[in-house]
């Protein structure tokens, strides 16, 4: 049914990553699919826009932890290595998660959101974002 799941992850956000992964790794498992993990970094300059001493340092040991913690991730699944891949990137997780499901033609986003409030309108800004404008189906796990 699906070949490419992609699978965005707040990797600070352990229960929501743990709560979707139990609904990857079975619809991965029934389809043969491959999965793509990713999470996207903000962009360090939006941080320190005066100063751009330590930018470079910052982005590296960023990228350095969301590896270690995707990786983490990866080998804790139930699902052959050859069918599993990560990624990040800088930027908008919206605008980033958008341009990786094209890029690596998936036709299913998996994210988490937590519980919905009066502030979010239902979803998560980043999760209603992705819905909203995701070319492909979402399936969003609380």
């Amino acid at each position: 049914m699906y070949k490419t799941i992609l699978v965005p992850v707040d990797i600070d956000e352990e229960k929501l990553t743990e709560n979707a992964l139990k609904h990857v790794e079975y619809l991965a498992k029934a389809s043969g699919a491959k999965v793509h993990f990713f999470h996207a970094l903000p962009d360090a300059s939006a941080f320190v826009t005066a100063y751009s001493f330590g930018i470079k340092e910052f982005e590296n040991q960023a990228e350095i932890q969301a590896i270690d913690k995707l990786k983490k991730i990866i080998s804790e699944m139930d699902i052959p290595l050859e069918r599993l891949a990560y990624s990040i990137s800088f930027g908008s997780p919206r605008d980033e998660v958008l341009q990786l499901a094209e890029e690596i033609d998936a036709d299913l986003i998996v994210i988490g959101s937590r519980r919905p409030s009066v502030k979010t309108y239902l979803l998560g800004s980043n999760a209603a974002a992705i819905v909203r404008h995701a070319k492909t189906s979402v399936m969003v796990i609380r």
